[in-house]
């Protein structure tokens, strides 16, 4: 399966925070096919092992990419039918009018979020945002038929499938982090190629969105000796800063700051030199909101690095990016593992 196909297949999966039972399924069954070892914890993360000789000071490598997704929750039914809801991770209010929803209740049914017409809102509504608390879902029903079918909690996911644009571009929800979760798996099949002397876990981490809580679990979990945290970043758009987002055509975003390990880093920069893959740089002055944020501090500290994947309308349902920076990042993970020797703790220390 190639990478279109593949992240066409997990966007169409549901997998809101806490909730991703079932995309961790179809993660787990693409990682048995390039994995020694693969497993699945009580919280769903999917933990894939690939490991290829045995140094005697062979590293523990932990690459980390998030398999939830913003979504939302049934919070009221009321006597209309109109089903009422909130957020769970940073859904943006401004986005959700007029979306098309599936609400996963007793069988999945299929909704909108409608919005006041032009014509029958007062010239002071039309310049306000409507606030969330205002909203609700149509999906057709009766009060009645509706609380039959749906129970207060039950989530709800955005309809926004895979669509291919011009220029190797793809737009699509939850490509935060699903495109993270294909640079895993294009990892594991540019590892195939290669010799490497690592025992590498490969880590679809759950409930990023809500507080990187499943890569918390699953670092304390593996104590790895490295760790590489996968994510997306801000890529460019007219209504917003250079200095805050990156160009698509030019590769992956290698992250700098007191998050991430520096001489680890600079390893990957060198190694993205010695092979002519194209990256950038982001300066990340504080805690990252990734991964690499509960990583960096499991257990006694474990040396980190973040790389990013540039997407446009993050946190929207056509969040937007390049298919060949994923096959970048893939390329330059593998060759950055490939790179570690038996003396690889020796560039870790000062």
């Amino acid at each position: 399966m190639d990478i279109k196909d593949f992240i066409a297949k997990l966007v169409a999966v549901p997998g809101v925070s806490g909730y991703e039972e079932r995309i961790a399924r179809v993660i787990s069954e693409a990682f048995n096919s390039y994995c020694q070892e693969v497993r699945t914890d009580a919280f769903f993360n999917v933990f894939g092992r690939k490991t290829d000789g045995h140094g005697e000071n062979m590293p523990k490598v932990m690459v980390a990419a998030h398999m939830d997704e913003i979504g939302l929750m049934v919070t009221h039914i009321d006597e209309k039918g109109f089903i009422r809801f909130t957020n769970i991770g940073g859904v943006d209010p401004r986005i959700l009018p007029g979306q098309e929803v599936e609400i996963h209740g007793k069988k999945k049914l299929f909704g909108v979020i409608g919005a006041k017409p032009p014509h029958l809102q007062q010239a002071e509504d039309a310049k306000k945002a409507v606030e969330m608390k205002d909203m609700a879902i149509d999906a057709g029903l009766s009060a009645e038929h509706a609380k039959e079918l749906i129970n207060i909690g039950d989530i709800i996911t955005f309809v926004s499938p895979l669509v291919e644009l011009k220029g190797g571009m793809v737009s699509a929800k939850s490509l935060d982090d699903r495109a993270g979760v294909a640079v895993l798996l294009e990892t594991m099949k540019e590892l195939d190629k290669l010799r490497f002397c690592a025992d590498v876990y490969f880590v679809a981490t759950v409930q990023e969105e809500v507080g990187v809580r499943g890569a918390a679990i699953s670092t304390y979990r593996i104590a790895p000796d490295i760790g590489i945290a996968i994510d997306v970043t801000h890529g460019d758009t007219p209504d917003a800063s250079r200095d805050e987002t990156f160009a698509m055509n030019k590769g992956p975003v290698i992250a700098v700051g007191p998050n991430m390990h520096p001489r680890l880093t600079q390893k990957v920069m060198d190694t993205a030199k010695e092979y002519g893959i194209d990256y950038m740089v982001e300066v990340e002055p504080g805690p990252t909101g990734t991964d690499a944020r509960a990583i960096q501090i499991s257990r006694y500290g474990v040396p980190t690095v973040l790389i990013e994947i540039p997407l446009r309308y993050m946190h929207t349902t056509v969040e937007t990016l390049n298919l060949d920076n994923i096959r970048k990042a893939a390329r330059l993970l593998a060759r950055f593992i490939a790179s570690l020797k038996e003396d690889w703790n020796q560039w870790l220390n000062y």
